[in-house]
């Protein structure tokens, strides 16, 4: 018993301990390590882009559709909470928003244009960067093609 208890307080520990160095508006803080493994779809918007607002909807539905990929959006303008809560909802973004810049977390510098959207692979490598709008059905596809490649 008092062996269970000393691995019950190890394991406390040592979760207690991970970092959580991702910060996310609108979903839970994470670490690269909880991503890797996963398929990630990181989306840069902005307000003023018309065509960005076009694709939100079909950002959603993809999300909704692939359980199988983590799909964020990342704020062109690199707004803070306070400011991008109130776009967020007025926009119905309903993926988690980065907040911290994809640049520190997978070295995508920012692109000179939106809407821009990136599909990084398991390992955490950018499988492809697409540099216009984009619909659910075109994700799905570009998707389904990654993942048969990989």
């Amino acid at each position: 018993m008092k062996y269970k208890i000393i691995q019950l307080l190890c394991l406390v520990a040592l979760i207690s301990c991970q970092k959580n160095d991702i910060e996310v508006f609108n979903g839970t803080n994470t670490s690269i390590d909880k991503l890797n493994g996963n398929w990630i779809v990181v989306n840069y918007w902005a307000d003023w882009c018309a065509p960005c607002i076009k694709e939100i909807p079909e950002l959603n539905e993809f999300a909704d559709e692939n359980n199988d990929v983590v799909v964020y959006t990342f704020n062109f303008d690199q707004l803070e909470v306070d400011d991008l809560k109130p776009i967020a909802k007025k926009f119905n973004i309903e993926v988690p928003s980065l907040l911290t810049h994809p640049r520190d977390i997978w070295g995508i510098s920012t692109p000179p244009a939106v809407p821009a959207t990136f599909f990084i692979n398991p390992n955490g490598e950018i499988s492809l960067s697409l540099f216009r709008p984009q619909t659910k059905d075109e994700l799905n596809s570009i998707f389904f093609d990654l993942k048969q490649g990989f």
